[in-house]
């Protein structure tokens, strides 16, 4: 239970700053800013929790390594819960900050829900935005499972991890808002209303097939140094 509850302290710290930065400062720091502020966010976390679960805290990260042959389906599930429950509490504190101000609409304003289409960002159809998030999740997942491999150097996984995401971020906001991780998508759909609950399908399959693929190819040895 302490790993399951170390996932949903990590996916918190994930989702409200974040998405956080990026519904309450993103005028302000930009696309930078944001993507900043989940890769900080993830290093934080991976050296805050990661002695005790790993630091997934990203249900599509938790799939590939259960892929490869590194944890059983019970953690997985277990990590899973966690992550899910880290997001929608992620959320909720978020929104309950933001509408403290008089000039936060959720409606107008989102809650760092990803999404598609125009109106959404630069506008890209669902095919992109499909293709952005299963090769951004794939690439994700290929550095952490590379960079935890037991012949890594030890102590920069976090570091290594946090840069990707980051870049990720950097390449896709404009795409999708960045997704990589179902949990982060379906946290703020929850409470942005129908329309991003009407696109989170998306961003709950295409990591997720991502993350299989990353798992696969270590499982297969084809990336394993192991």
């Amino acid at each position: 239970m302490k790993k399951y509850f170390a996932e949903l302290v990590g996916t918190f710290v994930l989702v409200l700053f974040g998405c956080g930065v990026a519904v309450v400062a993103g005028d302000k720091v930009g696309i930078v800013g944001i993507a900043l502020a989940f890769g900080l966010s993830l290093v934080g976390a991976a050296y805050g929790i990661g002695p005790i679960s790993g630091c997934h805290i990203n249900p599509a990260v938790s799939l590939g390594v259960w892929v490869a042959g590194r944890m059983s389906l019970r953690d997985m599930i277990g990590y899973w819960v966690g992550q899910f429950a880290g997001a929608i509490l992620a959320a909720g504190v978020l929104l309950t900050i933001a509408v403290g101000t008089a000039g936060y609409n959720l409606a107008v304003n989102g809650l760092g829900q990803d999404g598609w289409g125009p109106g959404y960002q630069g506008g890209y159809n669902m095919a992109s935005a499909m293709l952005f998030e299963f090769v951004a999740t794939a690439i994700f997942v290929i550095v952490i499972l590379g960079s935890t491999q037991k012949s890594a150097p030890t102590g920069f996984a976090g570091l290594a991890i946090g840069i990707t995401l980051v870049a990720i971020h950097l390449f896709g906001i404009h795409i999708t808002g960045v997704s990589v991780n179902p949990a982060r998508s379906l946290g703020p759909a929850l409470f942005a209303g129908s329309h991003a609950l009407s696109q989170v399908w998306l961003f709950l399959v295409f990591p997720s097939i991502g993350g299989v693929v990353a798992g696969l190819l270590f499982r297969t040895g084809m990336l394993s140094a192991d």
